[in-house]
This record gives C-alpha cells, structure tokens and sequence, in this order.
C-alpha cells in the first residue's frame, strides 16, 4: 500500500504558491528530513494549519456510501466500501492515509477534503509525487453593464 500525506495550506501560502507547488514539496521534504531545525519547525507551523479532528471525522461519517470505523474516536480511521479502503491518520498538522491507488482516495477521501478546505497538499511518501487536491478556484466578476450578443 503507497502512504500519502496531506497537509492543509494557509490560503495567503497556497495563493502564492499554488504554481510552485516543487518549492513547497522541496520544502516540505526537507522539513522532514531536518526536523529538529528550529527555522524549518518555526516555518513550517507558520504556513500551515492544524486539522480539527472531531470536525473532520464528523463529516466523514455522513458519506453514506462509505462504511466508516473508528474505534473511540482514535486514529486511525477507516474508511471503505465494497471497491475501495483507506486507513487514515488524522495529525495535528497532517493527514496520513494508506491506500492501494489514488482512484480510492479519489473515491473516499477527496471529496470530503475539498468541501472541506479548498487548499489541500498531498505528497507521496515514497516518490516524488505531489500537488494539490482541488484545482485552483477563479473568480470572475460579473458586471450588469456588459452585453453578451450584438
């Protein structure tokens, strides 16, 4: 089973770094790496947030079409259904999950996470595999005055 880590991204970083998401994983793997660094340590609290556990596991277990456990609120989590499973962690400052392939976080976990929190970065444990959950969101203003046809 491949291991993923998800870390949830204060907007102000992620708007900045949403297309250089190879300096946040650089940063984020060496932050790992060193994490006695008191800069790296300082760093890293600064630019991300912690996850509300009990909130986050509430909304897990309103998907219906998953079977979730959780055995006294302890980590970890299960999430599953007759095609797909995950183990999930849930950390102070990240989540941990197990999975076989993407298409079952995809199926399970994703959609909860981006009602969640639009600015979700995931890293593969073992390889260099990284990015975002959700697309980056676009605003486009609307103004009544413009005309449409001619």
């Amino acid at each position: 089973m491949k291991v993923y880590t998800v870390y949830w991204i204060k907007n102000e970083f992620a708007e900045h770094y949403y297309y250089k998401s190879d300096i946040l994983y650089r940063f984020l793997r060496e932050f790992h790496a060193k994490y006695n660094r008191n800069d790296l340590v300082t760093q890293f609290n600064f630019i991300t947030e912690s996850f509300p556990k009990e909130q986050l596991s509430s909304q897990l277990t309103r998907l219906q079409q998953n079977t979730f456990r959780n055995q006294a609120k302890r980590n970890p989590i299960e999430l599953g259904n007759t095609i797909n499973y995950i183990t999930l962690h849930i950390n102070e400052k990240h989540l941990k999950f197990r999975c076989e392939t993407l298409e079952d976080a995809e199926a399970l976990l994703f959609p909860i996470l981006r009602r969640f929190h639009p600015y979700l970065f995931i890293m593969d444990e073992e390889n260099e595999n990284y990015g975002w959950i959700s697309p980056v969101r676009t605003s486009i203003a609307y103004n009544n005055e413009e005309v449409l046809y001619s």
